[in-house]
């Protein structure tokens, strides 16, 4: 792990932004050892979510895919070549539409769903150690209010600047 999660902000982020500073470190440490976890499995973050995306309906289109992780285009490209040269997808031409192409699980990429569940259970349960229920109801629900606030306010200045990322 990256002991990220003992550091202090800058005196000045504290008064300005403790946060917008905390949002960060969480992130950063959950990033963190989720990367750790991913790698035992020789996964890439972000890969999990789009195999548990097509273990969850498989044969999604590219851009089905883009919209459902929200993570950028090349971004995705980029995981599912991976994930093609690793022997978990395999990616064709939309038999309906040739600009299209779905992607397909190999029997690999299909044996993934217990370790990536596994995996996933086991960042949950270190992530919620400390916290009982209503810990945890209460943080998803600040986690939501602070993700739509800055939706909104995105979808408010009419779009201008960047999106933020894993939104829309």
């Amino acid at each position: 792990m990256t002991g990220q999660s003992d550091a202090e902000p800058a005196a000045g982020a504290v008064r300005v932004g403790r946060l917008s500073f905390e949002i960060f470190a969480l992130a950063r440490t959950h990033r963190a050892y989720a990367g750790e976890l991913l790698r035992e499995l020789g996964l890439y973050p972000g890969q999990e979510l789009l195999l548990m995306q097509l273990l969850e309906r498989d044969g999604q289109t590219q851009s089905e895919l883009l919209a459902a992780v929200g993570l950028d285009h090349s971004t995705v490209s980029k995981a599912l070549k991976r994930m093609q040269e690793a022997g978990l997808v395999h990616r064709e031409p939309d038999e309906n539409d040739r600009r299209a192409t779905r992607v397909r699980l190999t029997d690999r990429g299909r044996a993934m769903r217990e370790p990536i569940e596994a995996m996933w259970s086991e960042l949950e349960r270190v992530s919620a150690h400390a916290l009982d229920e209503r810990d945890i109801d209460a943080f998803v629900t600040a986690a939501r209010a602070i993700r739509r606030a800055i939706v909104d306010r995105h979808a408010s200045d009419g779009g201008d600047g960047p999106s933020p990322a894993g939104l829309s």
